[in-house]
C-alpha cells in the first residue's frame, strides 16, 4: 500500500529535534511519496537538503506563501522564478490568499498569487492553494486566470459542497486533512458525495492534526488517521482509499 501525503512541511523547525526519526515512522508505515510546499526564500535550503537526503521520496514545490508576502515581496517573487528556472520542482506553492492573520496585504497578496500563477502556467506546473477565511478572493483570481492549463490542488479544503464544486470547476483536486476528522470540521459531512477521483490525502504538518492527535504537532506518519476516516465515508478499504488518492496525486504532479 503506497500512500501519499500531497502536503508536508518536513522542513519546519517544529520537527528539528526528530526530523529524520519522524520520516521514518512514515516510511515505516507506507508514506512514501511527501510533497514539500514552499513558504519563502529562507526555507529553500533546507528543502534542497531533504530532497538530497530522501531523493526518492521528497518532491519539491517552490512558491511564496501568502502569509509571507510583505514589503519584500517582490524579491521573494523573484526567487520563486529563479529557483523555478534552474530546478526541478514538481508545483508552485503553496500560494493563495490568507485574510485570517492581515486584511491589509491583500492587494499585494492578489498579486503574488496570480504572479505565481502564471509563473506555473509558464512551467506547465500545478499550483497548491492555501485559502483561509479567502473563498471569494481566491475565486476572483482563479476566474481570471480560469484556462486548460491551470490545475493543481485547493490544499486543506475546508469550504462547502458548493465551494468544493466551484474549486473542482478551475481543475482543482481537494487536499483532504485532519479537518475531516474533527467533530465541528463539517466537510465530512458531505465528502462522499464528492468522487474520491477529486481528492488527494494531505497532513500539513506540523499543522492540523487529525484526531485523536488534535492539538499536538502532527506528522506525515497521522496521515494513516486521514485515510481510516474517508474509508469509512466512502466505504472502501485502506488499500483502495490508498491506491485511489495516490493515483490522483500522480496525475497533479505528473509523476
Amino acid at each position: 500500500m503506497i500512500i501519499t501525503d500531497t502536503h508536508t512541511h518536513l522542513y519546519s523547525e517544529a520537527f528539528d529535534e526528530d526530523r529524520y526519526e519522524m520520516i521514518s515512522r512514515a516510511l515505516d508505515k507506507g508514506i512514501s511519496r511527501f510533497f514539500i510546499p514552499a513558504i519563502d526564500s529562507s526555507y529553500t535550503s533546507s528543502m534542497l537538503q531533504l530532497e538530497k537526503d530522501y531523493p526518492e521520496n521528497i518532491f519539491l514545490m517552490m512558491g511564496l506563501h501568502p502569509t509571507h508576502v510583505k514589503e519584500n515581496y517582490k524579491e521573494e517573487l523573484t526567487h520563486v522564478q529563479d529557483m523555478l528556472s534552474k530546478h526541478k520542482f514538481y508545483a508552485v506553492g503553496e500560494i493563495g490568499i490568507d485574510l485570517y492573520w492581515d486584511k491589509s496585504t491583500l492587494d499585494i497578496q492578489k498579486h503574488a498569487f496570480k504572479t505565481q500563477i502564471q509563473l506555473a502556467k509558464k512551467h506547465k506546473l500545478p499550483i497548491v492553494i492555501h485559502c483561509r477565511e479567502a473563498f471569494d478572493e481566491i475565486f476572483e483570481v482563479l476566474e481570471t486566470e480560469k484556462s486548460d492549463d491551470l490545475f493543481g490542488i485547493f490544499h486543506c479544503f475546508t469550504g462547502t459542497l458548493e465551494q468544493a464544486h466551484r474549486a473542482m470547476s478551475y481543475n482543482m483536486k481537494l487536499g483532504i486533512g485532519g479537518v475531516v476528522t474533527f467533530k465541528n470540521g463539517k466537510i465530512d459531512q458531505f465528502l462522499n458525495q464528492i468522487d474520491l477521483s477529486h481528492i488527494v490525502l494531505e497532513t500539513d504538518a506540523p499543522y492540523l492534526s487529525p484526531v485523536p492527535y488534535r492539538g499536538k504537532r502532527n506528522e506525515s506518519s497521522y496521515i494513516i488517521n486521514v485515510l481510516k476516516k474517508l474509508a469509512l465515508l466512502y466505504n472502501l478499504s485502506l488499500e483502495e482509499v490508498a491506491e485511489i488518492t495516490t493515483r490522483n496525486s500522480k496525475a497533479i504532479f505528473k509523476i
